[in-house]
């Protein structure tokens, strides 16, 4: 009897201590939350006011790169820089601490505030002569310049002035090819289809070359109107480059000036023209 008694009293107490043992619970496991979305703020455009009271940036431009007489014109003298001088003008830039931006670096400049070199510069050549690649370009890469093309589609593939080929080499190694109309004519005596022939042909044909959107236009002879500027907006570039005449006080974006480097200046003489002529806005 005892014995059996002595079972039973095992078996509960078996039973109590196993019913005892601490429930055992899964480890928490900590709750992670996403991070939160940072929205960047929104970009605000500057004013046409705000564009004009910016300090500009000095913007050369160059059409030929060749040798001339003593005799020759004053318009080919204006227009010509000796290849000697424009290697000393190149070094010289360089040796004074110039870098040279592109026009999406001066429209974020000048629409957003976006930031600059200490020394800008931007070199411009117009009209497609072939030195310009042969020479300005090879120059021009002795010191990491890039430079901005203007080219007049109806000289592409003539003799003397630039190819399709090397057109495109300049965009694909790192340059900007933009517009400078189809044939030169002056904008401000365009009517009917002469917007169509001379600005939305010659930015879809140079698109067509370089693989490239074509943001910026040169006026031929720097010469411009107001009738100009809402057909350039509708062509869809971004900036119009003028010479060394007044900006619109409207549309600056599309007056940007620049100064003819002339082929009668010394290398000091380019240097302090950089300085003088864009000392303050204009």
């Amino acid at each position: 009897m005892k014995t059996i008694l002595y079972v039973i009293l095992g078996g509960f107490l078996v039973l109590v201590s196993c019913q005892s043992e601490p429930r055992k619970t899964k480890p928490e496991t900590s709750l992670i939350t996403a991070p939160a979305k940072i929205v960047a703020p929104k970009k605000v455009a500057a004013d046409a006011a705000t564009i004009l009271s910016k300090k500009e940036v000095p913007i050369l431009c160059y059409h030929n790169i060749r040798d001339f007489s003593a005799s020759a014109s004053g318009n080919m003298k204006v227009y010509t820089v000796k290849p000697p001088a424009f290697a000393e003008q190149m070094k010289a830039l360089a040796d004074a601490g110039y870098e040279t931006i592109m026009p999406e670096q001066l429209y974020d400049y000048l629409v957003y505030d976006g930031p600059l070199p200490a020394k800008p510069i931007m070199i411009t050549f117009d009209d497609t002569r072939e030195e310009q690649f042969r020479i300005g370009a090879a120059e021009m890469k002795k010191y990491g310049f890039k430079g901005v093309f203007f080219i007049m589609t109806v000289s592409i593939n003539r003799p003397g002035y630039m190819s399709k080929e090397q057109i495109k080499s300049l965009s694909d190694d790192g340059h900007i090819v933009g517009a400078h109309t189809w044939d030169h004519h002056m904008v401000t005596k365009y009517t009917g289809d002469d917007w169509n022939t001379q600005l939305v042909k010659p930015k879809a044909k140079l698109e067509d070359i370089i693989g490239k959107p074509v943001n910026d236009f040169a006026y031929p002879f720097g010469l411009w109107n107001t009738t100009a500027l809402p057909e350039i907006k509708k062509s869809d570039y971004k900036m119009a480059y003028i010479l060394s005449t007044k900006r619109d006080s409207l549309d600056p974006l599309y007056t940007i000036r620049r100064i003819i480097v002339s082929g009668t200046w010394s290398t000091e003489g380019m240097m302090k023209s950089v300085v003088s002529s864009f000392d303050k806005a204009k």
